[in-house]
């Protein structure tokens, strides 16, 4: 008896998914475990494996969106094919229509919904696929469908702007002792955690410091409520070659430097393998975003609601800096604060921002909570 392929539910809020791509031809031979269809929707992109050994029969077509609970193909159990069809190649975009150079985005995050129990075996994958999706042509420009994860983040970013009423604030931060620290330790360090010493490390504490010294970042609007949040998990922007994802680190306040890093390497590993969870993604208090991986020298991060405030770090440049009287050439980095203006003063997001300037020049002192 065949055995229907439905689009599994994803989260209450989620009522369509995209056929972004099949990974057989119709009436392929599969084996139970093999990926068989990549779904996309407005929250995340997950493959979908074969519960079992048989031949793939395909009714819906990539490329089209269809409501959560549609039978997309049907898999004949046990029944092999002798010469299974080839897997299908994409489209090719045009020689004449070059791929856009991606643009570094202050830390765009994935909202995602609560995990269901799908009928089928998933693996969740929180970064675009590059799926199939119709192309047009005319010589001179080329056309193709938005994915569903790209309008939700073009969404979000937008909501965020129209909802929140954002300032950014600049400063500058001498990175000299922070790395004059990490040389000196960084053998020893390595040796002892098996992980390296960072800068992300540096910032999170400098930013839990900040928060703790400057509690109305730590807020978010509710309403006509504001309710401050007495934690300090800390979502931390991660480069990909799928793209850019914002995990969250939990408790950073409790964690010592190497908790930190390793935190940070374990969730890039995942990244990198496809295996970062939604939960993964849901309720920081606030957002790092480092540009400066991508050599932005300076930029105005856009908010991640309900959060507050986030924190762009910049790249590192050599510059002429006045230290006692006199110029000397310094590690120097730009830091930029966007926060919401409704709840956060502008005097309060000054100091929080020279906060995080005072424990990074005084690294030794977050030691201290100092």
């Amino acid at each position: 008896m065949p055995i229907d392929i439905k689009v599994p539910s994803a989260g209450e809020s989620i009522t369509s998914a995209n056929i972004a791509r099949w990974h057989k031809a119709d009436g392929s031979s599969v084996r139970k475990g093999e990926v068989l269809v990549t779904f996309e929707t407005d929250k995340v992109s997950t493959e979908f494996e074969s519960p079992v050994d048989g031949v793939l029969h395909i009714i819906v077509p990539e490329g089209t969106e269809v409501p959560i609970g549609t039978v997309i193909a049907s898999l004949t159990e046990g029944a092999l094919s002798d010469s299974p069809a080839p897997a299908p190649t994409p489209t090719p975009t045009p020689a004449s229509a070059p791929s856009p150079t991606p643009v570094p985005q202050p830390a765009p995050t994935v909202v995602a919904a609560a995990p269901v129990a799908a009928p089928i075996v998933t693996r969740t994958e929180i970064a675009p696929v590059e799926a199939v999706t119709p192309v047009h042509n005319d010589g001179r420009t080329t056309r193709k469908k938005m994915s569903m994860l790209r309008r939700k983040i073009a969404n979000h970013l937008v909501n965020a702007q129209h909802t929140a009423a954002i300032l950014t604030t600049f400063n500058e931060v001498d990175m000299t002792a922070v790395m004059n620290l990490r040389k000196a330790v960084q053998d020893d360090f390595t040796k002892k955690y098996q992980v390296k010493l960072g800068f992300m490390s540096f910032f999170i504490k400098a930013v839990v410091q900040a928060l703790k010294d400057v509690p109305q970042i730590n807020a978010m609007m509710d309403g006509t409520d504001i309710i401050e949040n007495h934690f300090h998990d800390i979502g931390v922007a991660i480069g990909t070659e799928k793209g850019l994802i914002v995990p969250v680190i939990r408790d950073c306040d409790k964690k010592n430097f190497a908790q930190l890093e390793q935190d940070i390497l374990d969730y890039a590993t995942k990244s990198r393998e496809g295996k970062i969870a939604l939960e993964d993604l849901q309720g920081g208090v606030f957002t790092i975003s480092n540009g400066g991986v991508y050599g932005s020298l300076l930029s105005t991060p856009i908010l991640n609601p309900p959060q507050s405030g986030i924190l762009g770090m910049h790249t590192i440049q050599q510059r002429p800096v006045a230290i006692d009287g006199k110029v000397e050439i310094r590690p120097m980095m730009y830091l930029a604060l966007s926060y919401d203006h409704r709840i956060v003063d502008g005097k309060e997001a000054v100091t929080f921002l020279i906060r995080i300037k005072e424990c990074l020049e005084n690294p030794t002192r977050m030691l201290l909570e100092m």
